[in-house]
Parts: C-alpha cells; sequence; structure tokens
C-alpha cells in the first residue's frame, strides 16, 4: 500500500483508499487479519514465566527459552540478551478441559517449565497488547525436553564419578542417629515421623526443614544436604510426598544430585510415588518409593539387627544348657565314681586298719618283753658305769698332776736351772731382751742373784730355749 502525501498546511480528507480508524476499528481489522493469518491457531513452544492464578483463570508469559533466540520468520527479535515474549491467556473453560490430560501426564504449570502450546492469536483492545488464547498443550514436548535436561545431567555425573559415590559408603547395621531433610508439617514428615515413632526403636533424627518445591527449593535441599554431612549420623534421608512431575523435578538439579553424591554418610531417598524416579535417587546410597518406605527400611534394618540377636542369645542360651546339662551328666558320673572309689578306699583302709590292730595285738607282748630285758641290761649297765667312769678320771687326773709338776718352776730350780728376768719382770730368754747396763734379777732354788749387763755375745747359732721349760 502506497503511502499517500499530504500538505501538513491542511487537514487530510477521508476516502475510500485511506479511511481513518478509530482505535477499535483498528483492533477489529488487527483480529480480523490475524484470524485471516492463523485461521487454525498456531503451536507455540517457550518457557512459563510470571505464572499468575486469578480465580479460575491464569496468565502467564512464553517466552524463548534461549538467550539470544532467532528472528521469527518475517519479523525481528530483541536485542542482545533480551528474549521474545508473548502473554498468553489460560482461561478457566480450558483449564477445566485439560486438567485431566495434564493429571494423566503428572505436569503442574509453573514457572520455569518448558511447553509446546495451541491457541489463537488475539489483541486485546482495553489493553492494547497482542496475547495468545491458550486452547492446548503437547504433553510429550514437555515430557522430552525434562528427560533431556535428566539425560545430561546423568551424563555429567556419570563423568565425575558420582553416580555410585554415596552407594559406595557402608551403611550401619542399625542406623539410629538419622539426618531428615524435607518440608516438616507436610503428609511425607508425618508418615515418615509417625512410622519411626510406633516402631519402638530409639531413632535420634536431626531435622532440616526446607522447601522442597517452588523458588529455592533446590539451593535449600543442597545445604540442608551438606550441613547434615557435617553431624555424627549414622544416614540422611531426604523424603517429600507425592506430587506433579514439575514438582518432583526439582530433585533432578544437579546441586542435589553432588550434594548427596558427596554426603560422608549414607543417603536414603523416599520421593513421590512408586513410579517416580528422579536423579536424586540415581545417586543416592538406596532409593525407596515413599517417605513411608524409607521409614520401613531404617526399620527393617534395625529390627534385622535385634532379631539377629534375639536368635544369637537365644542359640547361646541353648548352647549354654546343652553345655551345663553335658557337665552336669560328666559331674554326676565323676562324682559315682569318686563315691565308688571313695568306699573302695575306705574298704581297703578298714582292712589295713584290721590288720595292722591284729599285728599290734599280736606283737605287744613280744615288744614289751625285749624291752623289759633292753631295760634289765640298761640297769645293769647303769650299775657298773658310775665307778668305771671314776676310775678313769682318777687315772687322768693323776696324769695330769705328773705333767703340771714336770712343768713346775720350782722343780726346774731343784734341779739346777735359774730364771732370768728383767726389772719390768719379762724373762730373758735371747741376748736380744738385754741391753748394756740393763739391771737382772737371776732367780736359783735358794734367793735371787741381782746383776748389770755390762757386755753380751750372741752364739754362733742361736738356740731359742723352750718357753715351756721356761714359764
Amino acid at each position: 500500500m502506497s503511502q499517500p502525501a499530504f500538505d501538513f498546511g491542511e487537514e487530510p480528507l477521508d476516502d475510500e483508499a485511506n479511511p481513518t480508524l478509530t482505535v477499535a476499528e483498528l483492533a477489529d481489522a488487527i483480529n480480523g487479519s490475524l484470524r485471516r493469518s492463523f485461521y487454525d491457531g498456531v503451536w507455540v513452544r517457550g518457557e512459563i514465566a510470571g505464572w499468575n492464578d486469578r480465580g479460575n483463570h491464569a496468565y502467564f508469559t512464553l517466552a524463548d527459552p534461549d538467550p539470544e533466540p532467532e528472528p521469527a520468520r518475517g519479523g525481528r527479535r530483541g536485542g542482545p540478551g533480551q528474549r521474545a515474549v508473548i502473554h498468553v491467556q489460560f482461561f478457566a473453560n480450558t483449564r477445566l478441559r485439560l486438567r485431566p490430560m495434564l493429571r494423566k501426564h503428572r505436569l503442574e504449570l509453573a514457572d520455569g517449565l518448558k511447553v509446546r502450546i495451541f491457541g489463537y492469536l488475539d489483541f486485546y483492545a482495553p489493553g492494547g497488547r497482542l496475547g495468545l488464547k491458550m486452547s492446548g498443550i503437547d504433553p510429550r514436548y514437555t515430557l522430552g525436553e525434562i528427560a533431556q535436561s535428566r539425560e545430561e545431567v546423568l551424563r555429567r555425573l556419570s563423568a565425575a564419578g558420582l553416580l555410585d559415590a554415596n552407594a559406595r559408603r557402608p551403611l550401619p547395621l542399625a542406623p539410629q542417629r538419622i539426618g531428615v531433610v524435607t518440608s516438616m508439617g507436610t503428609a511425607a514428615w508425618h508418615d515418615f515421623h509417625d512410622e519411626l515413632s510406633t516402631s519402638g526403636f530409639g531413632f535420634h533424627l536431626h531435622v532440616a526443614d526446607t522447601r522442597v518445591q517452588g523458588d529455592g527449593a533446590i539451593e535449600q535441599v543442597a545445604t540442608a544436604v551438606d550441613m547434615l554431612g557435617t553431624h555424627q549420623l549414622d544416614a540422611i534421608v531426604v523424603i517429600r510426598g507425592g506430587g506433579a512431575r514439575t514438582e518432583l523435578a526439582v530433585f533432578d538439579a544437579e546441586p542435589i544430585a553432588q550434594a548427596i553424591a558427596s554426603a560422608p554418610v549414607p543417603v536414603l531417598t523416599g520421593l513421590g510415588h512408586e513410579i517416580d524416579r528422579s536423579i536424586a535417587d540415581e545417586v543416592a546410597h538406596t532409593a525407596l518409593k515413599t517417605p513411608t518406605a524409607c521409614a520401613a527400611a531404617l526399620i527393617e534394618r534395625v529390627n534385622t539387627v535385634r532379631q539377629a540377636i534375639n536368635d544369637r542369645s537365644a542359640a547361646i542360651g541353648r548352647s549354654s544348657e546343652r553345655a551345663l546339662h553335658t557337665a552336669t551328666t560328666r559331674l554326676d558320673a565323676h562324682a559315682e565314681r569318686v563315691a565308688e572309689r571313695t568306699r573302695a578306699a575306705v574298704d581297703r583302709a578298714d582292712q589295713r586298719l584290721a590288720g595292722r590292730v591284729t599285728a599290734i595285738a599280736t606283737r605287744t607282748p613280744l615288744v614289751l618283753d625285749r624291752a623289759d630285758l633292753h631295760l634289765d641290761a640298761c640297769a645293769a649297765r647303769l650299775g657298773r658305769r658310775p665307778n668305771e667312769l671314776l676310775e678313769q678320771q682318777a687315772a687322768r687326773l693323776d696324769l695330769l698332776d705328773a705333767r703340771r709338776a714336770a712343768v713346775d718352776p720350782a722343780v726346774q730350780l731343784a734341779r739346777g736351772w735359774t730364771i732370768t728376768r728383767r726389772a719390768d719382770g719379762r724373762v730373758v730368754r735371747s741376748t736380744d731382751d738385754t741391753a748394756l747396763g740393763v739391771e737382772l734379777h737371776t732367780s736359783t732354788i735358794d734367793g735371787t742373784v741381782h746383776s748389770t749387763v755390762t757386755s753380751t755375745t750372741p752364739s754362733a747359732a742361736p738356740r731359742r730355749p723352750d718357753p715351756k721349760a721356761a714359764s
């Protein structure tokens, strides 16, 4: 269409070729053009943002997920870093119609979800804004995007060696100090807690109350697992109840998977329903179907240990009873043998005692007779012995007296011997016992001769006199 030339000094006039439209007429024209161009509707894919419920209606923005989307056919894209968006109206009648299909695939529309939706373009005149009236959705696209994202995360975890890292952690035989990552107050928490409480076992729970869906849930869950890993625990459990796939997609997030894989103790998961399997389940030590099943697994493990202890105790009791019965039987047999041997020994001792009594009775008169004869002989010897001893001692005294007389100085003097002493009374036996001028006293049989040494003459072979003769 050619653009008319205007004389700005004059007011242009309407004509059939260039009519002047009101805003409402322009809006109608735009909608008519849209209906003609997109008569059968249009499929659009993008990422939900700004989800807003208004009563039974919902409004959101569908944005191109790429940071720099390709330009649309016949149009232009936004500037660098901008994303093309379109406003979507999701009215109550359409929500009600699509709800069974979304529930079947367990999808919950929310921010961040990548979708492929069908609708009709509409220019809303009061708002002056082009929008898309949503009338359908392709769940396979969303599920495929979720699956593709999961596969990429699993590949990265496998390349880093984290898929089975936590599975290699040894789970204690009776884990009772348990860290719990969940949203307290939810049915999942109550199911888990009630199951443990009614078990009768003394579980000690350290609970990290976190969001398990929505904004901030990924960061809170990962932080909670890391924090519980610093405690002295036997295991950590991560639980939440069932929900839509998009809600459970929180546990497909790589930060949570890395936190679980790096935990220093085994991590057990009980997430969603039995048909759910998240990446958190893949990297966990043990993945259970539900929070209740998670609690039941812990109870069963402790109960297995208790049953094993009871079985061992019973086995020990039975073994002890058998051993005691065997020992009692053996002791009774030993006691019987001891009793028999004791009776036999007593009988033999009685026999020996009787024989000895008989022998004593027989031998006693003989022993007494021999003792009488021995006593008589001893008495006879005793009568003779004193006289014999007196005679022997008298003869010995005579001999000693004769010996004493033989060495008596008076007897020696009578025989002509003399005894010379110094003034100090010491007997002179050698010339060495005197010196010039020494006064000597010589005893004879009839007196004492006093003299002074004027000289000494030693003999050539000095001979010491017999001390016994001089004493």
